[in-house]
């Protein structure tokens, strides 16, 4: 990495993590899922050990029960998997589409690399799915955000349920998926995206435009599908055709939560025409409570 900080980087860990920097200090179950354990040393049972840690086969061997200490894997494995298809190209409010998911993984990723983690990502683009394989560091993450900079234009793109599919075989290591998408293809990727909830722990980031759920009263529009390329001229003063518009985009929108949700993925939405900051943190909060309740069980 140049000495010159990348702008996006910089700006991310300016101004983004200072804001939830308080939920940041000490552990991180706000984000990320908690360490895993690798077996270690095996030592006889004494009164007040977890029985669920009791070693079964040394037990027979030995005709002593003994209990297998853990060893704590601090180190996660984040991969991103980054929807970069044609409607990711288009935004109405503060952002594009496209620059959202950026920031998203650029925000995330600070927050795993500072904690020592590894981060890898796969871009859902024309080029076949590029893989950009786990490591740890700024400079690696920077790399990422170099090839997230311009969303694939032009081309047909890899469909998501194929990314997915392919993130499940490149992240060998049980760890976190990311997947930012505004989820408005019709293959199955919810079915992919439950295969591999059975692994890793999964959060699903929805990101939406204002334009998709509500279309203003501005005349006649003349309007391009970026997905297939189709055309249609539609009326925008026409009451009947925002609500039935409207409506449309509604059930659009909870069949999707609705798929995220039987997958069993986290779900995250933000919206172009907002600030996100304040939808991460209270997704961070409530994944912190589900955390303290269910080591409390």
């Amino acid at each position: 990495m140049s000495d010159v900080e990348p702008t996006l980087l910089r700006r991310l860990e300016l101004t983004v993590l200072r804001r939830v920097d308080g939920l940041l200090q000490g552990d991180y179950q706000g984000l990320l899922p908690a360490m895993g354990w690798d077996s270690g040393d095996a030592r006889p049972y004494a009164i007040g050990d977890d029985v669920r840690r009791i070693d079964w086969t040394l037990t027979a061997r030995t005709n002593e029960p003994h209990v297998r200490t853990t060893v704590a894997d601090r180190e996660l494995e984040v991969t991103f998997v980054v929807d970069m298809s044609s409607s990711m190209a288009f935004g109405t409010g503060l952002h594009e589409k496209h620059e959202l998911a950026a920031a998203i993984v650029g925000t995330l990723g600070l927050v795993a690399v500072r904690g020592g983690n590894r981060v890898g990502a796969l871009m859902a683009d024309s080029g076949g799915g590029r893989v950009i394989p786990p490591r740890s560091g700024r400079e690696h993450l920077y790399r990422i955000l170099v090839q997230l900079q311009e969303p694939a234009r032009s081309g047909e793109a890899f469909a998501l349920s194929e990314a997915l599919n392919r993130a499940g075989r490149v992240a060998k290591r049980r760890g976190m998926i990311v997947v930012v998408s505004d989820f408005l293809e019709a293959d199955e990727w919810d079915r992919v995206l439950r295969a591999i909830s059975d692994r890793h722990t999964v959060l699903a980031v929805e990101v939406v435009d204002p334009r998709e759920m509500e279309v203003p009263p501005v005349g006649v529009l003349a309007l391009v599908d970026p997905e297939t390329g189709k055309r249609r001229r539609i009326d925008t003063n026409s009451a009947k055709l925002r609500d039935r518009f409207k409506e449309a985009a509604k059930e659009q929108r909870e069949r999707i939560a609705a798929q995220i949700a039987s997958a069993g993925a986290d779900h995250l939405t933000v919206r172009t025409d907002e600030d996100w900051v304040p939808a991460l943190v209270k997704h961070m909060e409530l994944t912190r409570r589900r955390a303290r309740q269910g080591a409390r069980t």
